[in-house]
């Protein structure tokens, strides 16, 4: 690929990632698409993010009370423990579970509907496939991945109290009021406000990839390994950043 199709595919993805959430304001709009693409990615994958995130919350409350005994510090498993799930491990596990499945079927689904001449058809009937196909899903996705980051979240850290509790033998209690006490603002706003971002991201990407969809088989097979790929790419960068901007805004040191 040439300098000129890079920066004319960069040119196609800012255009799309510009008009897609711009069409959420512009009738018509397409109720059942939403709710259906809703479904999808919340629904359906409720499971995978649960399971995961209840073993990260059990594995990380295992590995903190080991390492933090060795300094007796134990009793403050609780606060590392809330702290990484809330603020960066939660958010951005969630992200690449969702990237991983919704992303995946979003770019396969697209790019078989491109393969299909069924887009094609939409145009041809004066349906604008941007208001109908893509920007469906990325106001889906920027809904569903913060409502599963909660989800995830809260069973990470049931999963660190079950550790902390049954197996390292320390105070519920204790543990609970070492959480309540790092539920303020400005940890809450950074393990909220990331999945909008993952989410807007790896819809614009997946929908992006999907529609770009040539070459038959393989060409599917490459869109949506691109899709994910890059999704995932995107959602390590952009945590960076992200972390590092809300660490100026709240005047963070490091």
């Amino acid at each position: 690929m040439n300098s000129k199709d890079t920066i004319e595919r960069l040119q196609n993805f800012y255009i799309l990632s510009v008009k897609a959430p711009l069409g959420i304001f512009r009738r018509p709009f397409y109720f059942r698409e939403l709710v259906e693409q809703m479904d999808y990615m919340g629904t359906g994958s409720l499971f995978i993010v649960v399971l995961v995130t209840l073993f990260i919350g059990m594995a990380l409350s295992l590995q903190t009370s080991a390492e933090l005994a060795d300094l007796g510090l134990k009793m403050y498993t609780g606060r590392i423990v809330g702290l990484s799930i809330i603020k960066e491990v939660g958010p951005v596990l969630v992200a690449l579970c969702f990237a991983g499945r919704v992303g995946s079927g979003m770019a396969s689904e697209l790019g078989s509907m491109m393969l299909g001449q069924q887009v094609d058809i939409l145009r041809v009937h004066g349906v604008s496939p941007m208001k109908k196909l893509v920007t469906p899903r990325v106001l889906s996705a920027i809904i569903m991945l913060p409502v599963l980051t909660v989800i995830g979240d809260a069973v990470a850290l049931l999963g660190g109290y079950y550790i902390a509790v049954f197996v390292s033998h320390q105070s519920g209690s204790f543990y609970l009021g070492q959480i309540k006490e790092i539920m303020d603002f400005k940890n809450i706003f950074s393990g909220l406000t990331k999945p909008f971002i993952f989410g807007y991201l790896i819809a614009c990407i997946s929908c992006y990839m999907g529609l770009s969809t040539r070459g038959g088989a393989q060409g599917l097979r490459k869109s949506t390994t691109s899709a994910v790929v890059y999704s995932i790419i995107l959602i390590i960068v952009s945590n960076f950043a992200f972390t590092r901007i809300l660490q100026f805004v709240f005047g963070v040191n490091v």
